[in-house]
């Protein structure tokens, strides 16, 4: 059956590639996109030019998530609304946090009102949320019912979302699901996040900066399993997942330090090029995903291994030179530390 989805930063790093998967898989579908194109996001990341786009399959909206009467106008054309829409840098949200909070909860209000005006027409409301709602991991496996600790205000931006969209569950019966990815890889990312400024690093010989010691861990997915995850959500029958959170990960842990080399090993560098910088406010040290709810309940697990994935992503850095080097100023981002000093993380 013919749908039309809308989704919300889809000019973005994880919105981009479930468009371009939705526009691959489902020749039948509507796709709007609406994305403010601030820095992380551009129309060139769509699977088709916008301007030369006459199947009307995908119609893109450039415009703030903010805006109730836009959102509210889209929200009326659609069958589902997956929402990405958010600032995610955590070290950027350190170096200025209002916009954070303005967009993540305010945004997420915005389309959660427009979402409740039309529950009787809109299906489900996926939230894409993060696992950095939960901070560092008080057990190995996070699992759904882990505490939300977040440790830094991009964290505590993306929890005040993720809990506003389950009380919109819990006071209004808003058909909604939320989806927290652990951390995330692949095409199209910006340089400001670990993966992609390791790889371009290595393109351009310069020094991959680890923080401190390197032993913070993380649980790398790639963003073809995550966009893989919200489709059979979309899809699953509505009283399987109304109301609920899932994991998706791998429920494998990996150091930053071993990312890193894993890099250079893959790239053919010397690991000469790993150097220790300070360890960055707000660092969550430990994050492993407990997989076995979506598992159980919709037969989702990854299947692209993490060399796979990275062979993947470090092949289409390659081949997009001219894409990444548009970002090499913004990799960095200025901070002060908590001993007064300012810092590039």
């Amino acid at each position: 059956m013919r749908k039309t989805i809308l989704v919300t930063g889809g000019a973005g790093f994880m919105g981009c590639n479930f468009v371009r998967y939705l526009y691959k898989k489902y020749p039948d579908y509507r796709i709007i996109v609406l994305d403010a194109l601030t820095y992380a996001g551009s129309v060139e990341n769509l699977p088709v030019n916008i301007n030369e786009n006459n199947d009307n399959r995908l119609i893109f909206w450039y415009g703030n998530v903010r805006n109730g009467e836009l959102v509210d106008t889209l929200v009326s054309q659609s069958d589902v609304v997956v929402h990405f829409a958010a600032e995610t840098h955590v070290t950027r949200s350190i170096y200025d946090n209002y916009i954070f909070f303005e967009t993540d909860v305010l945004g997420t209000q915005t389309v959660a009102n427009a979402v409740l005006k039309y529950k009787d027409k809109i299906e489900r409301l996926i939230h894409i949320s993060t696992s950095e709602v939960y901070g560092t991991a008080l057990k190995e496996l996070m699992d759904e019912e882990h505490p939300l600790m977040p440790t830094s205000p991009y964290a505590s931006a993306k929890a005040g979302a993720d809990r506003l969209v389950y009380s919109y569950w819990a006071t209004y019966e808003l058909p909604m699901v939320i989806i927290r990815p652990f951390n995330n890889y692949g095409p199209y990312q910006h340089l400001e996040k670990a993966v992609p400024r390791f790889i371009t690093s290595c393109l351009l010989d310069e020094h991959l900066r680890v923080h401190g010691d390197g032993s913070a861990s993380r649980d790398y997915i790639f963003v073809g399993d995550v966009c893989k995850a919200i489709d059979i959500v979309i899809h699953a029958d509505i009283d399987k997942v109304k109301g609920e959170v899932f994991n998706v990960a791998t429920g494998i842990h990996r150091s930053m330090l071993s990312i890193a080399q894993d890099v250079v090993k893959m790239m053919g560098k010397d690991k000469s090029l790993i150097t220790f910088v300070g360890d960055r406010p707000g660092q969550v040290f430990r994050h492993t995903g407990d997989i076995k709810k979506i598992r159980n309940a919709l037969g989702w697990k990854p299947q692209v291994t993490w060399e796979e994935g990275l062979q993947i992503t470090i092949q289409w850095y390659k081949e997009n030179r001219k894409w990444w080097e548009k970002q090499l100023w913004m990799r960095a981002v200025p901070i002060i530390t908590k001993t007064g000093r300012k810092e590039l993380h």
